[in-house]
């Protein structure tokens, strides 16, 4: 059976109403995380935002933290820290399969 749009989290699936109207959030703060490069959902032919369900997911993160008193700026650098540790615990995951692949 072939995979749906729904089944891909990263699907751009969601216009910026939509996203606003699920987290109750205003359009302009949707606007102004794509300007700051918080997030950077994608475009429909028309050049409209579309949004997947991980671009959601993040943009609920980023409203948790700007409730908490942070900058975009700041909130920016948590989510480039976050993404980069992400990494760097995979590579982890990877060296210790490696390892324990050739203690066999």
């Amino acid at each position: 059976m072939p995979e749906l749009p729904l089944d891909d989290e990263h699907a751009p699936l969601y216009s910026l109403g939509q996203v606003a109207e699920m987290l109750q959030v205003q359009h302009a703060f949707l606007r102004r995380l794509d300007q700051h490069d918080v997030i950077s959902p994608s475009r429909s032919s028309g050049g409209q935002r579309r949004y997947s369900r991980r671009d959601i997911l993040i943009v609920r993160h980023v409203t948790r933290m700007t409730e908490e008193g942070m900058t975009l700026i700041a909130i920016r650098r948590i989510l480039e820290l976050e993404r980069e540790l992400a990494g760097v615990r995979r590579e982890l995951d990877e060296a210790r399969a490696r390892l324990n692949g050739e203690r066999r």
